[in-house]
């Protein structure tokens, strides 16, 4: 039996520039990808300044409980043709009515300006905005004012 001997390929500057442009194109592709992901899917800003937003945090949270204790709940804001709508309810499940409700509806990503909202109750507890709200995912943050207890919220609107 004869023995075959294998000889290795050689090594050369061809395959060494091959493989580290091989690796730089990937890293590349992956961050383009990655970045493309991030642009499309921000949703904007949470907190314009940080450190004002740290100062008034326990006011916030004082505020959120006494929001809680008249215990209103709002409905998932909903599309209603061109304009929007919101149920409210009492603590006991009875519809609220006559309350005062304005919003402001920001586009995610500052492609339009804010739009004021008011709204009028339509049925009882269902209230319906006067003005339109362009197609389109907006954020709207909503004021709730009746009796002298107020409630804000912040929802999405696809």
């Amino acid at each position: 039996m004869k023995m075959e001997i294998i000889k290795p390929k050689k090594f050369t500057g061809y395959h060494a520039t091959a493989m580290i442009v091989a690796f730089f194109a990937v890293v590349v592709s992956v961050n383009m990808v990655m970045a493309r992901f991030a642009v499309s899917t921000f949703g904007g800003t949470v907190v314009d300044n940080s450190y004002v937003a740290s100062q008034k945090y326990n006011k916030w949270l004082a505020e959120a409980r006494k929001q809680q204790a008249h215990g209103w709940t709002a409905s998932q804001i909903i599309r209603v043709q061109d304009r929007v709508a919101v149920m409210v309810r009492q603590a006991d499940e009875s519809a609220l009515k006559n309350a005062e409700i304005t919003a402001v509806a920001e586009h995610p990503v500052g492609r339009s300006d804010p739009i004021i909202l008011s709204f009028v109750e339509n049925d009882a507890g269902t209230y319906v905005s006067r003005n339109a709200l362009p197609e389109g995912r907006w954020k709207l943050r909503i004021a709730i004012s009746h009796g002298g207890n107020k409630m804000a919220l912040a929802q999405e609107v696809l």
